[in-house]
């Protein structure tokens, strides 16, 4: 378990910071072991965080890879869910992205069924003092919003840096945000605090060494402590990566190759079958390209 200021961890935490958790009972394609059994057993290592310490767990939203699942996920994450539950809506929980369809959602579901609270700032909203918590003197925001930290993720990002939000809503003591599938926390000037859980497994080949965390928040001093949450080793592959490359790499060769003259009397399919005939072309690419001259 790693610690950051030490002043507040001899105290019990006032809640759990985590966020997309995405669960889902198709497996992700870069994942080799029985990933089914492998987010329960994350949601189960939260489960006994919060039954140590007897606080709220604050999810920041994408508690579901889709906002219809399966009765079979729905049952399970009544079964493996957390007390204290607080959640948000985030555009995998809603119906094509439309919060005013939330009520067709699985979030929705477990809210009637009493098996968690829905609170904060939902995604596509912005904070206001009605989506506030109080959690002791402090407020509270939890917002399914995307924000990072350091270089832009991608060209043109439109999306506010964490220290932008911190300034921004600097009323607010704590803000915890999701989306954004890393962790990170920061300070801003006025002493509030911002924390980006991350998410809680790996379902793309790009994080095979991403480590999924949890943090533990202390009111008083509005301070965090990281806990890792465990992880099985060898457990991702790129070979579905690596198998694309190569058949993008053999097409590229065959298209190179085309420049050729082509009998002008034959049809482009005779030509392609003498082409095809002549040159060392595997079965797999010649089915591409004939799939994509019957569409």
């Amino acid at each position: 378990m790693k610690r950051t200021k030490t002043k507040s961890i001899y105290r019990n935490p006032d809640a759990i910071l985590t966020s997309d958790w995405h669960l889902r009972e198709t497996v992700p394609v870069c994942r080799t072991d029985d990933f089914w059994e492998a987010q329960w057993r994350k949601v189960d290592f939260i489960v006994e965080l919060q039954q140590k310490y007897n606080c709220q767990v604050l999810h920041a939203g994408d508690l579901f890879h889709h906002w219809k699942p399966s009765p079979h996920l729905l049952s399970m994450t009544m079964e493996h869910l957390p007390e204290k539950f607080c959640t948000v809506y985030g555009q995998h929980d809603l119906p094509q992205h439309n919060l005013d369809l939330s009520y067709k959602s699985g979030i929705h579901a477990l809210l009637k069924a009493e098996k968690l609270n829905v609170i904060g700032v939902h995604w596509g909203q912005l904070p206001d003092l009605s989506r506030v918590i109080r959690i002791g003197n402090r407020k509270v925001i939890v917002w399914h919003n995307f924000t990072y930290v350091g270089k832009d993720p991608w060209p043109g990002i439109t999306s506010p840096k964490a220290y932008s939000l911190l300034e921004k809503y600097e009323r607010y003591d704590l803000i915890v945000t999701g989306d954004n599938h890393q962790s990170f926390s920061v300070n801003g000037m006025k002493g509030n605090l911002l924390v980006n859980p991350g998410n809680l497994t790996r379902q793309v080949a790009d994080q095979t060494n991403y480590q999924p965390k949890v943090y533990l928040w202390y009111a008083e001093d509005n301070l965090v402590e990281v806990v890792e949450v465990p992880i099985e080793k060898n457990v991702i592959s790129r070979e579905h990566i690596d198998e694309k490359q190569r058949k993008d790499e053999r097409i590229e060769a065959f298209i190179s190759r085309l420049d050729m003259d082509w009998e002008m009397s034959m049809s482009f399919e005779e030509n392609l079958k003498r082409f095809f005939e002549t040159n060392d072309v595997s079965e797999s690419v010649q089915n591409i390209i004939n799939k994509s001259i019957e569409q």
